[in-house]
């Protein structure tokens, strides 16, 4: 089992940024498939950025151009930058992770096994 611990979620102002982290208890973040999630009251799970073993990233329509994920493979974390953060932002962010996912299903939540427990961040108009 893997565990995930998200931190760097925060209270914004519009046009701001910020940077989430990922830790995971074992060394997977150079050969995993790992994910940035994130869900709102009342909302589904949606697929916000994800990054396979050889670091091609995808991205969902509506942070493409604001949010960037990346990862540093001998420190074992992964990221997510956050800029020009907007109040429909505003969501628990988890991060996930599995030993493969397939291309096309890199943003459903339900191909990845392991889970954080997510960071809050909230953005105020």
């Amino acid at each position: 089992q893997v565990q995930l611990v998200e931190s760097g979620g925060g209270s914004v102002q519009a046009g701001g940024s910020l940077t989430l982290s990922c830790a995971p208890s074992r060394d997977i973040v150079s050969t995993y498939y790992l994910a940035w999630f994130r869900q709102a009251p009342g909302k589904e799970r949606e697929g916000v950025a994800s990054i396979d073993s050889g670091g091609r990233t995808q991205y969902a329509d509506s942070v493409k151009g604001r949010f960037t994920i990346s990862k540093d493979n001998a420190n074992n974390i992964l990221y997510l930058q956050m800029n020009n953060l907007k109040p429909e932002d505003t969501a628990m962010y988890y991060c996930a992770a599995d030993a493969w996912v397939a291309y096309s299903l890199r943003l459903e939540s339900h191909r990845y096994l392991h889970w954080g427990q997510g960071t809050q961040v909230t953005v105020s108009s």
